[in-house]
């Protein structure tokens, strides 16, 4: 594992791209959030960094893992899914209509999926990388 992710990577806590000198991993998850690396340049949070005293080194933890979600974050609607993945929704519909991404359908139609089966699959779509 590299010790920062690639620039572009999606974010495991909002799903939009990062920038250079903008990313960590969690050392829960080990997932990419982001994390502004500079005080000189604008840039989002999505986790934090401190300093473990026990240890002596720094820790990084995204919001995810600070502050799990409650069961009703952990699903998204058909077009928060799309967002969250950076994917047309029509392309993931196509997926769950072909029985390649789980996903739940209500009794009015709308489909919901997890976030955790969404970024196992886009893990699964991109070969584990």
């Amino acid at each position: 594992m590299t010790p920062y992710p690639e620039p572009g990577t999606p974010c495991s806590v909002c799903g939009e791209p990062l920038g250079p000198a903008s990313g960590a991993f969690c050392d829960s998850c080990g997932e990419p959030f982001h994390l502004n690396q500079r005080e000189d340049l604008p840039g989002k949070d999505c986790g934090r960094v401190w300093i473990n005293e026990d240890h002596l080194g720094l820790e990084f933890a995204c919001d995810r893992c600070l502050n799990p979600p409650s069961a009703l974050e952990e699903v998204l609607e058909l077009e928060e899914a799309a967002a969250f993945v950076g994917l047309a929704a029509a392309e993931l519909e196509a997926a769950a209509a072909a029985g390649h991404l789980p996903h739940r359908r209500t009794g009015s139609g709308i489909l919901l999926f997890s976030r955790r089966e969404l970024v196992a699959w886009m893990e699964a779509r991109s070969g584990g990388a």
